[in-house]
């Protein structure tokens, strides 16, 4: 693709302040760069602004997922339940410990995880034979063993539908991780995400709603799992153990005291960032309207606080979303397609045989779906300006 002019509306932009630096400068004044006082107090903000009672700090989100699946106990063979509409790293993370990721197609409208095709998902694994077979890949899950956790997303900022997720996952004993990397923020019915199951994970990339540069975060209320997760990120260190020893198999995914610190310094205008991000989806909203060939974002009743992560428009047909995309790249307004099937991805066709049409509603929105330039410091001017180039590229 063609390379952003620097006059272009950029793709995303993080909203960094004066107090931002400030606050990583402070750090850098100090002897404490890693393991220091600032991701304690980080972590003490997500806590008080989730209610969780647990909050530990780690380089990426897909590093506090792949922590998540450790606690869980999900080993080679195990089947997870998640979707194909996601970022790439729901689905390593799963494969990281050489399990097994069972997808369950979407709903249309907001991307997430369909309730009725998990029900009979869970039904038909459980079950086990041929009403199993119907759910597992074509090829690498010959000895699989059993159904053990659901990993559900919060695809674009809007939680998935956990009234319905949660009982399930509660019904079958299931360990439920929510993946709400995308959604800091946002509520579901009242109550904020990454707090409806066992683990939530959040992030912290520059296009997210705070950044920390690269980290992120997982919230728990269980005691001993915080304490298995806390040892693992460090090196499998385990409370009480010495200098150089080591109870578990661990990583170094600490997050450092300069990222934290800017994080700590993010929180805090958590809130304004929020509003200012759905201004920018309302300028969209309101001058997309003239465009009968574009499909602009919904948010359900049961999302009662949106988090605006990226603006996703979908093109209808007879428009094809990859010449449309050239056009605008071309006009000078960077787009990006989101997200391109996961099960489609070369290396997950290699290795589990999976095909075009096996989750057609996960297809449909990848072929469609085209992530327009979004952040919570664009102006009304740069969003005119995109919608422009949209009118031009039609």
């Amino acid at each position: 693709m063609k390379k952003e002019n620097q006059n272009s509306v950029p793709m995303s932009s993080p909203e960094i302040n004066d107090d931002d630096r400030k606050a990583v400068l402070e750090v850098l004044n100090t002897t404490y760069l890693s393991m220091g006082p600032k991701i304690d107090q980080f972590e003490q903000a997500i806590c008080k602004r989730t209610g969780s009672r647990h909050a530990l700090g780690v380089s990426s989100g897909t590093t506090g997922l792949h922590l998540c699946i450790r606690s869980a106990g999900i080993e080679q063979g195990d089947l997870v339940i998640t979707t194909p509409f996601s970022f790439i790293s729901s689905t390593n993370v799963i494969l990281f410990e050489k399990a097994i990721p069972v997808f369950v197609d979407v709903d249309p409208i907001n991307g997430n995880m369909d309730p009725v095709q998990l029900q009979q998902a869970i039904q038909d694994l459980k079950q086990g034979g041929k009403a199993a077979k119907r759910w597992l890949p074509r090829k690498g899950c010959e000895n699989y063993k059993k159904l053990k956790a659901v990993l559900a997303v919060d695809v674009f900022g809007q939680p998935a539908d956990y009234d319905v997720i949660k009982t399930l996952c509660e019904e079958n004993e299931l360990t439920l991780i929510e993946d709400a990397c995308e959604a800091l923020g946002a509520e579901y019915k009242g109550k904020p995400a990454g707090t409806f199951g066992k683990y939530g994970v959040f992030a912290f990339y520059p296009n997210k709603q705070i950044t920390t540069g690269e980290g992120g975060i997982i919230v728990t209320n269980d005691d001993e799992a915080a304490a298995f997760m806390l040892a693992l990120r460090n090196q499998g260190r385990a409370p009480g153990d010495a200098w150089l020893q080591h109870t578990f198999l661990g990583y170094n995914y600490r997050l450092d005291e300069m990222s934290a610190a800017l994080g700590l310094s993010q929180i805090q205008r958590l809130d304004h960032m929020l509003e200012n991000r759905m201004q920018v989806a309302a300028w969209y909203q309101k001058y997309l309207q003239e465009f009968p060939q574009i499909e602009t974002p919904q948010v359900l009743p049961t999302t009662t606080r949106m988090s605006w992560f990226v603006y996703v428009i979908r093109v209808k047909k007879p428009v094809d979303r990859d010449t449309f995309a050239k056009r605008m790249v071309a006009n000078d307004i960077p787009v990006r397609p989101y997200f391109l099937p996961i099960h489609l991805q070369p290396f997950l066709v290699d290795q589990f045989g999976f095909q075009t049409g096996d989750f057609p509603v996960t297809e449909d929105l990848g072929n469609r779906g085209l992530a327009l330039p979004f952040s919570s410091v664009m102006t009304e001017e740069e969003v005119l300006h995109v919608c422009e180039g949209i009118r031009k590229s039609l």
